[in-house]
């Protein structure tokens, strides 16, 4: 029952990673602007994701332009929307696998053995997404932290985390951790050699001196 409990906590983890994959992945602050040193602009606040560019202007007005051409962006824009993308639909994949292996539900309930082994499929498939996001994210961030200490960078060209990476960080630790805990409690179930729970003998409770009694009782009689 205790394992059973640890499956679907570590389950509902990975879908909450999962649901945090996709915010991040839509989310346009993924860097945004620095106001290190003497940076003066117009705007408030300039934005930048994997999808579009926004400028906040100070009068609370937002306005967003979406990506003119694929092949004209950066490497690592298409690196991390290839890996946030894949990530995502690895997640939705492992969903599906871990409903069907999960002791809670009636899917394959006659042959429990394979159940377990579709869990763990399911907690290994989240893993992986997990790491594809925090690659992607990892990645991300490092590049926005080399060109921010680069002395080459103009200083109102300058760019901070965002608050998507920090989305994704933490959707990426959920999907690991939650699905470490499915597969390490499937493959302690399905693990081949396990011995079966067997009861202890039944115990002679009744008091030997009594019995003994008894049985001269009989021979007199």
């Amino acid at each position: 029952m205790a394992n059973a409990g640890i499956q679907l906590l570590g389950f509902c983890l990975a879908f909450l990673g999962f649901i945090g994959s996709i915010a991040s992945t839509v989310m346009v602050e993924w860097k945004a602007s620095s106001y290190a040193g003497d940076n003066i602009i117009t705007a408030q606040a300039l934005y930048e994701g994997l999808w579009k560019t926004c400028a906040s202007q100070s009068t609370g007005q937002v306005q967003c332009k979406v990506y003119d051409s694929l092949l004209q962006l950066p490497g690592i824009v298409q690196g991390t929307r290839g890996l946030m993308l894949a990530s995502v639909l690895f997640s939705f994949i492992a969903m599906m696998v871990g409903m069907v292996g999960m002791r809670c539900t009636t899917c394959m309930a006659d042959s429990p053995q394979q159940k377990d082994k579709v869990a763990l499929a399911g907690g290994v498939l989240f893993i992986i997404a997990g790491f594809m996001a925090l690659v992607g994210t990892s990645w991300f961030g490092h590049r926005v932290a080399q060109d921010f200490h680069n002395p080459l960078t103009p200083t109102n060209s300058r760019y901070e985390f965002g608050s998507a990476l920090y989305v994704g960080w933490g959707a990426a630790s959920l999907s690991i951790i939650g699905g470490s805990a499915s597969a390490v409690t499937a493959a302690a179930r399905a693990a081949p050699g396990r011995p079966p729970a067997t009861l202890p003998p039944p115990r002679d409770t009744a008091d030997p001196t009594m019995s003994e009694g008894v049985r001269r009782l009989s021979e007199k009689d």
